[in-house]
């Protein structure tokens, strides 16, 4: 499951991406308009700071940028920033792969097997999106979908 966390990300993201190029998006303005709390949004967009992905200004007419294009920002990159993985279960997970606990040795274990393709699949799509992509309402459309 996507974690808040992530999701906050991801629409705090957005929003600075909307008004890419046009100065400094107050913090107040995205706390209203993506529903996130302040304390919440502060710790993330600090987090992302630290990543290089927003820039924060500090005073009166402070807030923050998005650093690089939107075309360069990845959804799975954010996800991994925030979550650290985008496996469903440890022991699928590239960057943090832990032992399931209560589960059979992994090379018998079917289950795995099966996440590890779940977690190629989706990385493979949220690694195609980004921040410039229209992803809303099923506007997307990607490489090797059918029409």
């Amino acid at each position: 499951m996507l974690s808040q966390k992530s999701r906050y990300a991801i629409r705090a993201l957005q929003h600075l991406a909307d008004r890419h190029g046009q100065g400094v998006v107050p913090l107040a303005e995205i706390v209203a308009a993506q529903n996130i709390p302040a304390k919440f949004l502060t710790v993330i967009l600090s987090e992302l700071g630290r990543e290089g992905l927003v820039r924060s200004q500090r005073g009166r007419d402070g807030g923050y940028v998005l650093v690089p294009a939107p075309a360069e920002v990845r959804i799975g990159e954010i996800i991994r920033l925030m979550r650290g993985s985008i496996a469903l279960v440890p022991c699928a997970s590239r960057n943090s792969h832990e032992h399931c606990e209560n589960c059979v040795p992994e090379p018998e274990c079917r289950l795995r097997a099966l996440m590890l393709r779940v977690r190629d699949e989706t990385a493979r799509i949220l690694d195609s999106v980004t921040l410039a992509d229209d992803f809303a309402a099923g506007n997307l459309e990607l490489a090797g979908d059918k029409p």
